[in-house]
């Protein structure tokens, strides 16, 4: 993370914050005066050196905004007297979208579960189950032998035997309770009891309809400052409720070339597997694969990849308002091959 100003007319400030950045280089790529460089992207990954991703020479930058408003993913900030260029209306801004909708969302918890950046909150609140069970449940302690077969089986653990006997004397201390705030009303306390101690009756099923219908309600929270807009989430979401517009569309191919010994090495290679944000890339018989079903085309795999087999076209981007024609030819240098 490096913080760089310059005082004059105006203060410009440039901000880079090394938990957003995903190693692709679009900076790099367009800064005019090659300030930026990008690290050793695949030993960063693996986590076998610690720096930032991007280094800047402060001597050489002139604070123009290019790498701020080329980054889709937000991890270069520039600000004029204060005020982020983002914000101001008549720069370049990404058009893209991280959402979800709060009405058609279940909280199943699924989007949660596989988000590769861990950019998504999520919470759910269940309703108390006893709320849900309706039934009775008695053991006669005069019959009860204490052999803890209904114990050990119980299956929601709601049957407690205190003091189990070791001698003859300690079974005038023992004691038996149900726990009714977990008691399911199952039955199998009573089947295995084999003295009849226990007399239980279930009566969720005939009382159903007086039963409320369970209401689980919750939130799903996309942290767009985090989001990379791999698609994950929407992907798996059951019911649609998330919307995810990547920033850019396009293609992604691994070519090899036997002729000249350049082929994939697989697992003993796995580099771009290593700095791929998205998660997308596995390794399948022996070669990489990328699903672009969630690759964000940021092309980090291509610059990590040792034998450069990786092939990146871009044919469409969602970066809006280019009002000038010298940033719109440089910004334009993103789209192509890499």
């Amino acid at each position: 993370m490096f913080k760089i100003e310059r005082d004059g007319e105006e203060h410009r400030k440039l901000s880079y914050n090394d938990a957003k950045c995903v190693g692709c280089g679009i900076c790099t790529d367009v800064c005019p005066t090659s300030s930026l460089r990008l690290g050793p992207l695949v030993p960063i990954a693996r986590g076998l050196i610690e720096m930032d991703l991007i280094s800047v020479n402060a001597d050489s930058c002139v604070f123009c905004g290019l790498c701020s408003v080329a980054c889709p993913f937000d991890s270069l900030s520039l600000e004029i007297n204060g005020e982020n260029i983002k914000d101001m209306g008549n720069y370049p801004f990404w058009d893209v979208e991280s959402k979800v909708d709060d009405e058609d969302c279940i909280y199943c918890g699924r989007c949660y579960s596989v988000c590769p950046r861990n950019s998504i909150l999520f919470e759910r609140n269940l309703p108390d189950p006893v709320s849900l069970i309706r039934g009775e449940i008695e053991i006669d302690k005069d019959k009860c032998i204490y052999c803890s077969f209904c114990a050990d089986l119980c299956p929601a653990e709601a049957i407690i035997i205190k003091n189990k006997p070791t001698s003859s004397v300690d079974l005038l201390n023992n004691t038996i309770e149900v726990d009714l705030s977990k008691c399911v009303q199952c039955g199998v306390c009573k089947r295995v009891c084999p003295e009849n101690a226990i007399k239980q009756i279930c009566s969720t099923c005939m009382l159903r309809e007086e039963i409320p219908i369970p209401e689980i309600t919750g939130e799903t929270f996309i942290v767009e400052d985090d989001c990379v807009n791999c698609s994950w989430c929407s992907e798996i979401c059951p019911v649609d409720a998330i919307s995810i517009t990547k920033p850019f569309e396009g293609k992604l191919e691994l070519i090899e070339n036997e002729a000249e010994e350049k082929i994939c090495k697989g697992e003993s290679c796995h580099a771009c597997q290593d700095v791929c944000p998205c998660n997308a890339v596995s390794i399948v018989d022996g070669k990489s694969v990328t699903n672009l079903d969630f690759c964000n085309l940021c092309g980090a795999c291509v610059t990590a990849c040792p034998q450069d087999l990786r092939v990146l076209t871009r044919t469409a981007m969602k970066l809006q308002n280019i009002n000038s024609e010298s940033w719109n030819e440089i910004l334009n240098t993103i789209l192509g091959g890499k």
